[in-house]
């Protein structure tokens, strides 16, 4: 499962939702996955399941490290524009057309800290299904080691 060449935009909350759904393909998947690749214990020696399940692993790391970093560029670039908006605002606090813009910021700010949630328990439901069908065959290595 390689990457999907998806970029996720900033500017349009929408957009950026779509890029993630489709970047986390492999999350969704990931149970048929592990039902195509590896083996049952009928067909044990056909396939080399430890590589199979180390490719598995490499490829879930790889797609959440890219995901969190675009999702923390998304939330810093997004914070930038808050604090923009905010300094104009103490300059024109009667601007009701500028206070409607920083409050749809703030509002697309929220949500996508709220990515970071929900990428959190995507990961933490993918990693208990892969050890579920893989520690027989594969041990990641501890965190901070590769």
């Amino acid at each position: 499962m390689a990457s999907t060449g998806v970029t996720l935009t900033c500017g349009d909350f929408m957009q950026f939702q779509d890029a993630l759904k489709t970047l986390r393909t492999i999350d969704d998947k990931i149970i048929y996955a592990l039902n195509t690749t590896v083996p049952t214990d009928s067909f044990a020696g056909k396939i080399d399941a430890k590589e199979t399940c180390q490719k598995l692993y490499e490829d879930l790391m790889n797609s959440y490290d890219s995901r969190e970093i675009a999702i923390k560029k998304c939330i810093t670039e997004v914070s930038s524009s808050v604090n923009q908006y905010r300094d104009v605002k103490t300059k024109d606090p009667n601007n009701l057309d500028l206070l409607k813009k920083l409050r749809n910021e703030q509002h697309k700010l929220r949500m996508m800290q709220s990515e970071l949630n929900i990428e959190e328990v995507v990961k933490d439901r993918s990693l208990k299904v892969f050890y579920e069908r893989c520690r027989n065959h594969y041990r990641p290595p501890p965190k901070g080691t590769s």
